[in-house]
């Protein structure tokens, strides 16, 4: 579910610039570090205002980008669904390279920036062009989906897209016996398990975040902290998921930590994704372990604000796959998950 950011009711400290914005992020950024980033923040308002440009920040941006900047933020499907109808000239991208291509083909007319080129994603690294008509060919009539986090040029290949939020309501959505879900293999597993009716075709991807997951990690955790709730995302491999109390997207598990409320949470997914619930429910108290994902963090407030000052980097898709890669991502957006 994509959201405006929320104003997080906190007493501002007197003293600090931009006090009402670091009362949104005091759980998590020391008050000796905010005269530091408090400029560049201040500098993003302003360029938003001149460039006519919104923030889009994945749900996985530290609280520091999430709650002060970003106009929009979520997980990968709500990023996608807010992106065909955001009013404004400029697209910012704060999350990684296959999200500002989605944005990029939602919004072919819009110049789409992201600030740093380098943030790119294993899974999207996991697969080619060339493959997926390699499995085309090896099963053909087959249905192809392909989850979100891919390039364009994947995109253009395969029938429609998912993401973890809708992937379970996509595969039924085709009413095929047989479905090839590309490339994140434990996803497509997962998926599997509740779709047993259909027979799940696999790739060898995988997140470099939660494949390093284990149920031993969770059984850890509950031996620590006895009656903890643990939810995981679907990337993590099936026995992680099976350990889990609850399994979704991103924006699934914000869902159920602020519909249940547990007492203790763990987030068995990206740190930052912990930071940032907590920072609006500081009644619940969030257990870690998480793992990092370097593609996310190279995201910062300096490379946010050097990118609206230059106007760079623009994302742009080649036009001879443009149309077919937007068709199957416009495909996926026709399909609720409720």
């Amino acid at each position: 579910m994509a959201a405006t950011v929320a104003t997080v009711s906190r007493t501002p400290i007197p003293g600090l610039p931009l006090p009402d914005l670091y009362a949104r992020v005091s759980r998590h950024v020391p008050a000796i570090e905010w005269p530091a980033l408090a400029p560049d923040i201040e500098a993003i308002l302003r360029l938003k205002r001149e460039r006519n440009a919104v923030i889009l920040a994945h749900n996985y941006q530290a609280p520091e980008i999430f709650h002060t900047v970003a106009d929009i933020v979520g997980d990968s499907l709500a990023l996608a669904r807010e992106a065909v109808t955001v009013d404004a000239d400029v697209i910012v991208l704060a999350g990684v390279h296959f999200m500002a291509e989605t944005a990029k083909l939602l919004n072919p007319s819009k110049t789409v920036l992201i600030p740093d080129m380098g943030a790119g994603c294993s899974l999207a690294d996991s697969i080619t062009a060339a493959d997926v008509r390699g499995l085309r060919a090896k099963y053909p009539g087959v249905p192809i989906v392909t989850y979100v986090n891919t390039s364009a040029a994947v995109k253009a290949e395969s029938d429609l897209c998912c993401t973890s939020g809708n992937a379970v309501a996509v595969v039924k959505s085709l009413n095929a016996p047989r479905v090839l879900m590309i490339p994140d293999e434990f996803l497509a597993q997962n998926v599997q398990a509740e779709v047993p009716e259909v027979e799940i075709l696999t790739w060898a991807g995988h997140c470099e975040v939660h494949e390093r997951f284990t149920p031993a990690d969770i059984r850890d955790v509950r031996d620590s902290y006895p009656g903890v709730t643990v939810i995981a995302h679907p990337e993590c491999p099936p026995d992680v998921v099976a350990e889990s109390d609850f399994s979704g997207s991103t924006a699934m598990m914000m869902d159920f930590v602020v519909e249940k409320r547990p007492k203790q949470v763990v987030l068995v997914t990206e740190c930052s994704m912990a930071d940032n619930i907590a920072a609006q429910n500081p009644d619940i108290e969030f257990i870690k372990p998480c793992n990092m994902c370097p593609h996310m963090k190279r995201m910062s407030l300096r490379n946010i604000r050097r990118s609206l000052e230059t106007m760079t980097h623009e994302v742009t898709v080649d036009p001879a796959l443009a149309d077919r890669a937007r068709a199957a991502v416009e495909r996926m957006l026709q399909v609720r998950t409720r």
